[in-house]
């Protein structure tokens, strides 16, 4: 299909997209708005974020459209409020021409008596958040009786995101011979529940393998101890002076202070967590979105909906839990055609995690040596000579001062002229990665030679032994086990050593400086209807295979367990 004239959509709606610049429909678009405008059969459509989603289902709904019936005809649902306002500036815009056609949004964080007046004006298309939604449908004052179309935008983020329960409310108030459109970038055992509770007689539509990246992104990981995360972040950012990207967290507290951190440090830097309020939140994304702010540090949550064109990285501190929210944070660059760089900062327990991530989403990932200081004192130098070489001079401007200026440095010769010049740019750079350290972690199996560490460093790496009163007979496994510890200290940086999971409870390594904040974070804590105790583990120094049987009998004994026959 080579323009949208070809798509049989409204010629006033054909019009409004070429004044925005759009010529040829992109593929997801190409493939849908035939079907939605010729069928009334539910639709699975699976495309990445950025390949213009909202058009595909957003026109056609458009196009159906009754102008003279006020109630609700569309209900559209997406996971945040940020994206709720990007579908709803999208839709007018497509809609410039058409008269009496009422676009409502409904979201969190604002006043719910102004959206009530909207709903009672009128509104054949409603966009919502799940939560907001579902509020108005139980104070009654939003009525999808008359829905013919549900779309579930960004699916996949809403159940992710815990709105199942919120969704199954808002679907079961509609009629059961509506249209469900369901448009995701993965499909997830939960997307698929959902189809199949609520979609019958599907029209799949694939315009990109499910859970796959996007196309036209680089995926980088750097290898590095947990203590050295922030450091190498900042080598990132210091050996690409123009970057413009998204640094993922997994906790609100690691997302503040990583950015308090980056502020500090002299960067452009700023954070996006659920602490901020709405108008704050708009202040910040604004701000990034015209570049004032080069380093944005964000929450997935947070960051969802974020509409922000021409990424240059995204960078995860920590890898997520699951493949679906990597594939989301790797494709908000490497948009429209554009190259794009996602990184990974891990740690050697991470491995089989990216290798996961790879077997199932079809990426692979490249090693990556972390820059060294050297490596970013000569592209920092060069990146400066290039921004003085292309600097526009404005004699007008200038002139009136260069006499003066030229006798002041009479005295300088070319070479030490440009020697001043540069250092006065420069020099902050050269003292602060004069004695820069390697921060690359040595492979140890293919290394020929052991990396002799002093006393001193290998106390900072030191780890404790743990003892949980939780095991297999409780559902506990080593992914719960880390989510356990990283929600406790509501962090994902500390280090996890060795864990070993038995029926009736386990045993875990942890960095020494972060046991007693976790024994404390975690007692009485409930597991599966246990109430947790975490202890120091008496074995700590001990050496695993010989006394692993005599920390199993000693906890039998100290928790009641039976004895051993004698």
């Amino acid at each position: 299909m080579e323009s949208f004239s070809e798509t049989g959509l409204n010629r006033l709606i054909i019009e409004a997209v070429g004044e925005l610049g759009f010529e040829k429909p992109t593929p997801i678009q190409a493939r849908t708005i035939p079907h939605l405008l010729s069928s009334d059969r539910d639709l699975i459509a699976l495309a990445q974020t950025g390949t213009g989603k909202t058009a595909a289902f957003g026109l056609p709904a458009l196009h159906l459209t009754r102008p003279f019936d006020k109630r609700t005809q569309t209900i559209i649902l997406c996971p945040t409020r940020e994206l709720c306002l990007q579908i709803v500036k999208d839709l007018q815009a497509y809609a410039k021409h058409l008269k009496d056609v009422n676009i409502v949004a409904v979201y969190g964080g604002s006043s719910i008596e102004a959206q009530i007046k909207a709903l009672r004006r009128g509104a054949q298309i409603v966009v919502g958040t799940p939560g907001r939604t579902r509020d108005l449908i139980k104070r009654k004052k939003l009525v999808l009786d008359a829905v013919e179309r549900v779309v579930l935008d960004e699916a996949d983020e809403m159940l992710t995101m815990g709105f199942k329960e919120e969704l199954d409310a808002i679907l079961a108030t509609t009629p059961e011979d509506k249209q469900t459109l369901l448009f995701s970038a993965t499909m997830s055992p939960d997307i698929l529940a959902v189809t199949k509770k609520y979609m019958s007689d599907i029209e799949q539509i694939e315009v990109a393998s499910r859970n796959k990246g996007a196309e036209k992104v680089k995926h980088i990981y750097y290898t590095a101890h947990s203590r050295d995360r922030y450091e190498v972040l900042k080598r990132i950012a210091d050996i690409n002076p123009d970057i413009y990207g998204i640094v993922f967290c997994r906790t609100r507290r690691e997302t503040k202070e990583i950015a308090n951190k980056l502020i500090q440090d002299g960067y452009n830097a700023d954070s996006l967590h659920g602490d901020l309020s709405q108008a704050q939140r708009d202040e910040v994304m604004e701000k990034f979105r015209q570049k004032h702010y080069q380093i944005l540090v964000a929450t997935d949550v947070a960051a969802r909906g974020l509409d922000v064109h021409d990424l240059s990285h995204v960078i995860n501190i920590n890898l997520p839990d699951n493949i679906e929210s990597y594939v989301h944070r790797s494709g908000r660059t490497g948009r429209a055609g554009k190259e794009g760089i996602s990184i990974a900062i891990i740690h050697t327990r991470e491995n089989r995690k990216l290798r996961d991530i790879e077997f199932k989403s079809g990426i692979r990932f490249n090693k990556g040596s972390i820059p060294s200081g050297k490596e970013i004192c000569k592209k920092q130098l060069f990146a400066l000579i290039d921004k003085v070489e292309k600097v526009q001079i404005d004699e007008t401007q200038i002139g009136p001062f260069l006499p003066e200026v030229y006798k002041k440095l009479e005295w300088l010769n070319r070479e030490e002229l440009i020697k001043h010049f540069v250092s006065v740019e420069f020099n902050r750079f050269l003292e602060y990665y004069k004695d820069a350290r390697d921060l690359n972690i040595v492979d140890r199996k293919k290394s020929t030679k052991k990396e002799k560490r002093s006393p001193a460093e290998r106390r900072k790496t030191a780890f404790t032994r743990l003892y949980i009163n939780a095991g297999t007979k409780n559902n506990l496994n080593p992914k719960r086990l880390i989510g356990l510890i990283n929600h406790g200290l509501d962090s994902g940086t500390v280090g996890i050593g060795k864990i070993e999971i038995l029926k009736k409870f386990s045993f875990f390594e942890i960095e020494e400086k972060a046991a007693p904040a976790l024994i404390k974070a975690l007692l009485g804590k409930k597991f599966e209807d246990v109430s947790l105790l975490v202890e120091i583990s008496p074995e700590k120094k001990q050496k695993r295979n010989s006394n692993a049987k005599r920390s199993r009998n000693h906890y039998e004994k100290k928790r009641g367990g039976k004895k051993r026959k004698r």
